[in-house]
């Protein structure tokens, strides 16, 4: 998941904000869950710079599975899906579009697609805004000079980080130098150090092939002449490793990246503004008695960001999978405290993946506890959830309280894995 606003877009605009969100917040929902691999871009542009009234242009791309043409008309209006079997597979119910055509109607501009199956889809939308008070820009801090002429180098393996990050240090007038992968990155670091002119900020990709974020930095001070090189993290939602900070990684920043984040950070790092903080600067976090390795199988998406959320607060580590496939795979891979278990979700439900795993356990004899987690406290629920081999239930504000329980009795894992 990518976003990027680009330069030229105002820094306050008045609108109707509620609405907006409600439009890209279903865009994105789509095209995270009709997409199984590669990303979700996000990019806001200024389409006209009418002095009150300027015209964005917001574009969603994906790479997913993409729309027929003798489709893409029928996909906006009520209760209308691409396939007769997206509803089974997918969920949702065809309205979203139809209700974010309406509001962006309503907000003097148009909306469309443009797709191919297989290829997968951009959703464009324009919107008209009216002009905010005149305000001190936060951006106007990037212009000091302590970034101007800064060398900076950016290890990602994604084309499209590459490029937001191009724009975003080459607008701050720092002098980027961009590769693919780790082992790129060392052969630039090293040539640069031996011609005298060091980094001053490496930006690193934590989730690479061959070599990962975490081993480029490990191999990268295994040289002591590097020690000096300001190195920055960026991280995805729930994945912080603790190994950043063993690596002297004091900083990291959680993609999509925000350019305010991105500047605050940056400036504090190269330009001494502050001493480094805690890597989880939350002031709201709450240490758990017994921090758990959760995995959360839920397919909302904005279920899953609440959830994510709060249980990093209370101290816990978080997977997401998106469905009880998926949660399957995961423990395959890793081993986990407990699971939050969504009942109703696309491709395998809750009940269905927890029999897969009280099955699988009744050959291993191991047992992991699971949490049925549902939208609504319907009668019969909470019994037919812990008929399925479910350990507890909860329906909104008692996921602290459930996990306390569980956490209470000791929880034992398979050996074998």
């Amino acid at each position: 998941m990518l976003c990027f606003i680009e330069p030229s877009v105002p820094d306050q605009l008045v609108a109707d904000a509620g609405r907006l969100r409600q439009v890209v917040i279903n865009l994105l929902g789509n095209a995270i869950k009709f997409t199984e691999k590669g990303e979700v871009f996000l990019s806001v542009a200024l389409e006209s710079g009418l002095q009150e009234r300027p015209l964005l242009h917001f574009a969603i791309r994906d790479t997913g599975i993409g729309i027929p043409a003798d489709k893409q008309d029928l996909i906006f209006s009520s209760f209308e899906q691409a396939d007769s079997s997206t509803t089974r597979k997918y969920g949702g119910t065809g309205l979203g579009l139809a209700i974010c055509r309406s509001i962006v109607k309503m907000m003097s501009g148009r909306i469309w697609v443009e797709s191919k199956p297989g290829e997968g889809s951009t959703f464009h939308f324009t919107a008209t805004f009216g002009m905010g008070p005149l305000a001190v820009v936060e951006t106007s801090l990037a212009q000091s000079s302590e970034l101007q002429g800064l060398p900076a180098l950016v290890v990602d393996d994604s084309a499209t980080n590459r490029y937001i990050l191009e724009k975003i240090l080459s607008h701050w007038r720092m002098k980027p130098v961009l590769v693919d992968s780790g082992q790129a990155g060392i052969v630039i670091a090293t040539h640069a150090k031996n011609s005298g002119k060091n980094f001053a900020l490496i930006l690193v990709d934590e989730d690479m092939p061959e070599m990962s974020g975490l081993e480029f930095v490990h191999h990268f001070r295994l040289d002591p002449t590097f020690s000096n090189a300001t190195v920055m993290m960026l991280t995805s939602p729930g994945q912080t490793s603790t190994r950043l900070r063993d690596l002297g990684i004091t900083h990291h920043v959680t993609k999509p990246i925000s350019q305010t984040e991105l500047l605050r950070t940056v400036l504090k790092l190269v330009g001494g503004a502050a001493q480094p903080e805690p890597l989880s600067a939350d002031p709201v976090h709450q240490e758990c008695e017994t921090p758990r390795h959760i995995l959360l199988a839920e397919d909302n998406i904005i279920n899953q960001k609440v959830a994510v959320a709060l249980l990093q607060r209370l101290g816990h580590s978080v997977v997401v999978a998106a469905n009880g496939q998926k949660a399957l795979q995961a423990l395959e891979r890793e081993v986990f405290d407990l699971i939050l278990m969504d009942v109703q979700m696309p491709e395998m439900d809750g009940f269905a993946a927890t029999a897969a795993i009280r099955s699988q356990e009744r050959i291993t004899g191991a047992h992991i506890s699971i949490i049925a987690m549902t939208a609504h406290a319907m009668k019969g629920d909470r019994e037919r959830c812990l008929g399925a081999g479910m350990d507890d239930y909860i329906s909104n504000q008692d996921l602290k309280a459930a996990i306390q329980r569980v956490a209470s009795h000791p929880l034992s894992q398979s050996a074998s894995r």
